[in-house]
């Protein structure tokens, strides 16, 4: 994880109610991907520290700002794939669910961590959208990898709000500015290991706004499941150390109301997965 204890950027590891620094001063703001790219990470585990309470940080994504890409799924749970057809917004195809997974990006620069505000007013439109999403870290290069060892590439996960610009992502049709805006790519609070984390298959996913449950939905709802998604990626181009996949929101979102229920200024977006904890952001 990667915070700021004393005003001072530092990393470390979650142990309990503490923090076990691993690095700190100059670089450390880095020092997370630095040691995905190098390989180095599960190092950490063995690395000596000093312990701070971890109410007495402020945490910053675990990946301020990843040197890779970020790699963005469209409609791949069932429910919100028709959620989101019906809605008039999908510009994708003529089909509500894919027969091939929808793959668009997000610039890294958008990336924000947890209780960082996302700047709702950026977006000229006012049509401020959450997506509450798991993603995947990857841990090693991973070229024409089939399904069967697509997890040997997965360094953890972590959770992801794609905030989107509904109405910019239906004017240009690609979605790459609907949805890059800056600070629309809340992450953390942690990267999660891949082995402490467990199957994520057996994860629940959970958007509230202002405390209103709006999205709930088992991973396991995926239309492209992790290792489609990694074979289907990587079958014409190398996934790098640090590149990050977020694999879709579920159903609930602000434009499957109706009328929509867009986010305004003040509204707190809490998203929640199983053994990830909780990222919590409110719009400005």
């Amino acid at each position: 994880m990667t915070l700021e204890t004393e005003g001072k950027p530092a990393a470390g590891i979650l142990e309990g109610d503490e923090i076990r620094i691993c690095a700190e001063g100059e670089g450390a703001r880095d020092a997370v991907i630095d040691a995905i790219v190098a390989g180095e990470l599960a190092g950490w585990d063995t690395r000596e520290g000093r312990r701070v309470p971890l109410s007495a940080v402020r945490l910053l994504a675990p990946i301020p700002l990843p040197r890779g890409a970020i790699y963005c799924v469209g409609k791949n749970y069932h429910a919100h794939a028709d959620e989101f057809h019906s809605s008039g917004f999908d510009s994708s195809s003529k089909e509500a669910v894919p027969k091939h997974p929808v793959i668009f990006t997000k610039p890294p620069h958008s990336v924000v961590g947890p209780e960082t505000p996302v700047r709702g007013s950026l977006d000229p439109t006012g049509t401020v959208d959450y997506e509450g999403e798991l993603g995947v870290v990857i841990g090693k290069a991973a070229f024409q990898v089939d399904k069967a060892s697509a997890y040997d590439h997965v360094l953890g996960y972590v959770i992801i709000n794609d905030v989107t610009s509904r109405e910019l992502q239906r004017q240009h049709g690609q979605w790459t500015i609907g949805k890059g805006l800056d600070t629309f790519c809340p992450m953390g609070p942690w990267l999660v290991s891949a082995d402490e984390a467990g199957d994520p298959a057996r994860m629940e996913l959970r958007t509230e706004i202002n405390g209103e449950l709006r999205q709930k939905a088992s991973v396991s709802d995926l239309v492209f499941d992790i290792p489609t998604l990694i074979e289907t990626m990587s079958r014409t181009m190398t996934l790098h150390p640090g590149d990050i996949i977020a694999t879709g929101t579920a159903a609930g979102v602000g434009i499957g109301f109706t009328p929509p229920r867009y986010l305004q200024r003040g509204d707190v977006m809490r998203v929640s997965i199983t053994g990830l904890g909780a990222l919590e952001n409110t719009v400005e």
